[in-house]
């Protein structure tokens, strides 16, 4: 039975890093852009949607420079469909800290006295041996303090295309975007998600990621620099695992 176990986890082992040697000598690879969400946003645009006739009125003739288009010199070029892109505004500068102390003491103390006791404290006062009062006493004392600290200091200034993947029944657009950088052994991945108005969007066609509601920013990497930073995933089991 531990012959089986031992084989197992080495079979285990060998599964987990199989992946891992692959890459050894050669650069981290980068995500595939084709089948992407915001690939097949744009391959598949989602249904028209139907517009009342006052709202819409008529292009006017194509000798005019206002044609009502959004190719046109005057027209509305924000993202509002599926398949669009916009630009993401990422700056974030936030700062917090936070200072906490506490402190507690206690002491307590109990004497006995015996002052008739068969003369018993007479007879060992007299002799100039112990006293008996007190015959018994019992100090106690305890304390306790504790100062605990957080400070945080963030900074983020990133711009990133995001793709309109979905158009939601109320108008809320569902947006998507990914942007990797490789430099030389190490891939800088930036991913941005959420949901935005189309009233929220600037005319130039971009928003900041302050008006994007359930917004999920994410600024990473993998490579060779974040693989020596991160522990191994030995060392994550047995943090996980041990009781102490």
């Amino acid at each position: 039975m531990t012959r089986l176990l031992a084989a197992a986890a080495i079979a285990l082992l060998a599964v987990a890093g199989c992946d891992r040697t692959l890459e050894v000598g050669q650069p981290p690879p980068l995500t595939p852009v084709a089948m992407t969400e915001e690939h097949l946003a744009m391959m598949s645009p989602g249904l028209p949607i139907e517009t009342s006739p006052v709202l819409s009125p008529a292009p006017i003739a194509g000798a005019s420079l206002w044609t009502g288009e959004r190719g046109s010199l005057l027209g509305d070029r924000r993202a509002m469909t599926r398949g669009d892109i916009m630009t993401v505004v990422i700056e974030i500068d936030d700062s917090a800290s936070f200072n906490n102390a506490s402190g507690r003491s206690r002491s307590g103390g109990q004497d006995l006295s015996i002052d008739e006791f068969l003369a018993l404290p007479q007879w060992i006062d007299n002799n100039g041996g112990p006293n008996l009062s007190p015959a018994v006493g019992v100090n106690s004392s305890s304390s306790f303090s504790g100062d605990g600290s957080v400070s945080r200091n963030e900074q983020l200034e990133l711009r990133v295309a995001a793709t309109v993947t979905e158009v939601l029944p109320n108008g809320v657009l569902q947006i998507q975007g990914r942007q990797e950088v490789r430099v030389n052994n190490e891939v800088r991945e930036l991913l941005v998600d959420g949901y935005v108005r189309p009233a929220d969007i600037t005319r130039q066609n971009e928003i900041t990621y302050d008006k994007i509601a359930a917004a999920r920013i994410s600024y990473g990497g993998r490579g060779i620099i974040s693989d020596v930073q991160r522990p191994r995933w030995g060392a994550e089991i047995s943090e996980v695992m041990l009781p102490f």
